[in-house]
């Protein structure tokens, strides 16, 4: 069995794990699995009480990673998630130096919960070491350490008191996911789970492994049509485009930027990889298209008054570019 092999086998296994802790949420699951993969970030919008802190620190146990939770407040400042250099006693010199102290930005796993009730300053913050895997304080910057995974939640309930996320700060996760309520039978069996947290899941693979898996996949095939498919369909949320269907010249207002051509690429090669293939399919494209696509496009006030979805609307672009494909 060779190395490429091994490694898609521990990723099963980690994502079999994860199951045992978490009830019903299967396609969150595998999302979240890919955008690992893919080196990226995932922004979540559900309502509370739907286990997110749950789902995001068994996802570090299972990859034997650090993780660490920040509560967004409207008061929270950007020295609070980044760290804060303290005046310190040097003991041997005699001398006071300022001395770095890390805040909980510095780890594997982050569950950055509720962004949107926090000020910009602090969101920029995150999405600097989010974008450039750093920290910058002063004129230093310190290096987090790789892997670097972000879980950023919005709360649909509530939104008085909150700062939206800029439309270039949202381009920065690579996926948006929607948290819905479990079905009723899984959520008999969430009723009789006790203790979870209190059992922590066996790693199914390290951190060296799982940067090794992130390397496999960000180097599995894809051909020059299947680019070029992921394009389109990226091309195709523009209203100016000529692959633009009817919905988007009716509906959207902003379409998406290259980032998320890039992104589609990255995903679709994770996906492949994580399914235990050696090449990606423009299948592996039109299934992580909405997960991609959905947050970077901006509708206006008829699509809205309308009742009308963005997934209604990738939908559509997704078929009409299979068919015109």
């Amino acid at each position: 069995m060779s190395q490429h092999e091994i490694l898609q086998e521990k990723i099963q296994e980690a994502r079999s794990r994860l199951s045992q802790a978490i009830v019903g949420q299967n396609q969150i699951l595998d999302a979240l699995m890919l955008a690992l993969l893919a080196r990226g970030h995932v922004l979540m919008i559900g309502a509370p009480g739907l286990a997110k802190t749950m789902i995001v620190q068994s996802l570090a146990q299972v990859v034997g990673g650090n993780f660490s939770r920040i509560q967004f407040t409207p008061d929270l400042m950007p020295s609070d998630i980044t760290g804060v250099d303290l005046l310190q006693e040097n003991r041997q010199s005699g001398e006071r130096e300022f001395h770095f102290s890390k805040g909980p930005l510095f780890c594997n796993i982050l569950l950055a919960d509720e962004i949107n009730r926090t000020p910009p300053k602090t969101q920029s913050a995150l999405l600097q070491a989010m974008q450039e895997q750093c920290v910058s304080v002063g004129n230093r910057t310190w290096e987090i350490e790789k892997p670097f995974f972000v879980l950023a939640t919005q709360n649909p309930i509530e939104q008085e008191g909150t700062y939206p996320l800029p439309e270039a700060q949202l381009d920065r996760f690579t996926f948006s996911l929607n948290l819905d309520y479990p079905d009723f039978e899984d959520e008999v069996k969430i009723a009789t789970l006790e203790n979870v947290l209190e059992k922590p899941l066996t790693p199914a693979l390290s951190l060296a492994e799982l940067t090794e898996a992130q390397n496999c996949a960000a180097t599995v095939a894809i051909g020059e049509e299947v680019v070029r498919f992921a394009v389109r369909i990226n091309a195709a949320t523009r209203r100016s485009s000529p692959f633009a269907t009817d919905l988007v010249k009716q509906y959207i207002s902003w379409g998406c930027g290259p980032r998320a051509s890039q992104f589609l690429v990255r995903a679709a090669r994770a996906r492949a990889f994580f399914e235990g293939r050696t090449a990606a399919s423009a299948e592996d494209v039109a299934f992580v298209a909405p997960m991609v696509l959905g947050h970077r496009m901006v509708m206006n006030f008829q699509g809205q008054a309308d009742g009308l979805s963005i997934q209604t609307i990738v939908e559509d672009i997704v078929r009409s570019v299979r068919k015109g494909a």
